[in-house]
């Protein structure tokens, strides 16, 4: 990256960590089970809201319990149940249309970070009719408040329940995009590990080290905060105890509430301090191919990490610490290699690749070029790179036969 290019990111950067303390960041209000939900709609005098859910989330009667108590107590409900993943914005305008049509008065994201999204950018365009999707991406566009907004999340990794960003891809670019605005983050979000337990095990997984990524970039980046730093290694030192046992044994409650509690902590970290590279080129993966955006992140972080060199030795030899991979005191260099070496042992032993069959050779400047854009001023990356140097990493993570 050019010295202007890179001077301009790094002032962006950090208006944006000293502004922190006067943003109105805030955190939802937590319930550990569905059944807190009907007294809470009819304090608030709403009779009727909108679930935003998936159809597997729906097959597996994931959200039967919590509309039996909907039921109990009289609270209509309408289930939007076409959610994908990597939403898109067709479907969050056929999911406001319904809203609108039914009367809701509150929506009710239920399920992975898919559902969530979906539900906060249908909450954005209720706030605000007039503006689209597209013309909301970025930062602080919504500005509006929303409906009363709930997360439940059935797989612990997006930490969507937490934060202030909806990603939302184009029906018809393939463009993936982030909105991010403080009236995006819910109200209230239900940590139940009852939700996960049918999660499968390779979901698990991918979603698990979807969370430790948001832990890592939030902590690695330059833009922590003492409570970020807290909360980033809260989540690592949870994952890192709990994510092999959940793998292992889907039905282990303990193990599975424990990694809810860190992809929430990992979602309160990411949400004020942000992300990196890894997210950026994750996301472009996901607009062009639908690659999972948990699987993504799972397959690109040890290869980001590696690319930042020791830019980020000092940073990850504190996380292989929280992690009870080294001793306190260890040389910073050989700490950080055995974090991410522990990371690549993770993946092997759960059967995650290194590579993405569906990248194509004639793609990756394109895909190249929207990384850079959603990263740079935005993310505090500890290295910077622009397009043409974000292609070596889809060049590292592409198979072979493409070369």
């Amino acid at each position: 990256m050019n010295r202007f290019r890179a001077v301009y990111c790094r002032i962006f950067q950090q208006a944006f960590h000293l502004a922190i303390p006067f943003l109105p960041y805030r955190q939802p209000e937590i319930f550990y089970s569905t059944s807190k939900l009907p007294p809470l709609f009819e304090k608030k005098h709403i009779r009727k809201v909108m679930v935003i859910t998936d159809p597997g989330v729906r097959s597996l009667g994931l959200i039967d319990r919590m509309l039996m108590h909907m039921d109990h107590h009289d609270i209509s409900y309408v289930i939007y149940d076409k959610t994908v993943a990597n939403p898109t914005n067709e479907q969050v305008e056929e999911a406001k249309e319904l809203y609108l049509a039914e009367g809701c008065e509150a929506l009710i994201g239920f399920g992975g970070g898919s559902s969530m999204d979906c539900a906060k950018a249908v909450g954005a365009r209720l706030a605000r009719p007039k503006k689209s999707l597209k013309q909301m991406a970025g930062i602080l566009k919504v500005r509006k408040k929303l409906p009363l907004l709930i997360a439940i999340p059935t797989t612990a990794g997006t930490g969507s329940e937490t934060t202030l960003a909806a990603v939302i891809t184009d029906a018809q670019t393939r463009y993936k995009y982030a909105i991010n605005d403080f009236p995006l983050i819910p109200r209230y979000a239900v940590l139940d590990p009852k939700t996960t337990l049918s999660l499968p095990p390779m979901l698990t997984a991918t979603t698990g080290l979807d969370a430790l990524t948001h832990a890592v970039e939030a902590y690695i980046g330059g833009s922590t905060t003492p409570k970020t730093r807290k909360y980033a290694r809260k989540a690592v030192k949870l994952i890192f105890e709990n994510l092999q046992t959940a793998v292992q044994d889907g039905q282990n409650a303990e193990a599975r509430k424990h990694m809810l509690e860190a992809a929430y902590y990992a979602g309160c970290a990411f949400t004020v301090s942000y992300v990196g590279y890894v997210h950026a080129i994750a996301h472009s993966l996901g607009g062009k191919y639908n690659v999972p955006h948990g699987l993504a992140n799972a397959v690109l972080l040890p290869t980001v990490l590696e690319a930042y060199g020791d830019s980020v030795w000092k940073k990850l030899s504190q996380l292989a610490v929280e992690a009870g991979l080294v001793e306190k005191g260890t040389d910073e260099q050989e700490a950080a290699e055995r974090f991410i070496e522990a990371i690549k042992a993770m993946k092997q032993e759960f059967g995650i690749g290194d590579t993405f069959e569906q990248i194509r050779l004639e793609d990756i400047p394109e895909m190249a070029r929207h990384a850079e854009h959603e990263a740079n001023p935005l993310y505090p990356v500890p290295v910077l790179w622009n397009a043409k140097e974000l292609e070596r990493l889809y060049l590292a993570v592409m198979e072979s036969k493409e070369e």
